[in-house]
C-alpha cells in the first residue's frame, strides 16, 4: 500500500500521513473494544482492521488529493485547507455515517428472521459478527474525527515547513549577495 501511495502522490509525507491514519484507526478499534468490554480476537478484529483501513485510506486520499489540486491554484495554504475541508467534509461524513448506520444492527446483536418475521436480539449467529462490526464502527468514528482534524493540521505543518525553508534559502542567498556583490 505504501509503495502505491508514494508513486501516486510523489510524496513520502503524504503516503506516511495516509498510513498514519490507519494506525490511528487501529487505536480507535482498541478503544472501542475496551469501552464495550469485548476481547480482542485476532481473526475478527484483524479482518475489521483490514476493512477499516480501506475506508480510512480512501477518506485521506480524497482529502490530500483535493488539497494538492487546490494548492496548484491557491497560493495560501490556509485557504487551500479550508476549501479542501469544505469540499470534502460531506463525502467523508456520508461514508462514515452510512457505514456506521449500516453496521449498527450487527453491533447491537440484532438478527432479523424474514421467514418468521421476527427480530431477535443477541441471537447466537450474531455473536460472530458483533466483534467485527463493533471494531469497524468505533475505529471508523475515531479515524474520521482524526482525518478531519489531524490531516489538515499535518498538511499545514508541511506547508509551514516549506515556507520556512524558502525564507531561509532566500535569506542565505541575500547574505551571499551582500558579502560578494560581484
Amino acid at each position: 500500500m505504501a509503495v502505491i501511495l508514494v508513486t501516486q502522490f510523489n510524496s513520502f509525507y503524504s503516503a506516511g500521513l495516509i498510513l498514519f491514519a490507519v494506525v490511528m484507526s487501529t487505536g480507535g478499534v482498541l478503544i472501542g473494544l475496551m469501552i464495550t468490554g469485548q476481547p480482542f480476537g485476532i481473526v475478527m478484529n484483524g479482518i475489521s482492521v483490514i476493512a477499516l483501513a480501506g475506508i480510512v485510506v480512501n477518506n485521506n486520499i480524497v482529502l490530500i488529493d483535493t488539497f494538492d489540486r487546490l494548492r496548484e491554484t491557491e497560493p495560501d495554504p490556509v485557504m487551500a485547507i479550508l476549501k479542501t475541508g469544505a469540499q470534502r467534509l460531506r463525502p467523508v461524513m456520508l461514508t462514515t455515517i452510512t457505514t456506521i448506520l449500516g453496521l449498527l444492527p450487527m453491533v447491537v446483536g440484532a438478527n432479523i428472521d424474514f421467514v418468521e418475521r421476527s427480530v431477535l436480539m443477541g441471537a447466537p449467529s450474531s455473536q460472530w459478527w458483533q466483534q467485527l462490526s463493533t471494531a469497524i464502527v468505533y475505529g471508523l468514528g475515531f479515524a474520521t474525527l482524526l482525518t478531519l482534524l489531524i490531516t489538515p493540521a499535518a498538511l499545514m505543518i508541511k506547508a509551514n515547513i516549506g515556507t520556512w525553508k524558502a525564507r531561509r534559502k532566500a535569506r542565505r542567498s541575500a547574505q551571499k549577495i551582500a558579502i560578494n556583490p560581484a
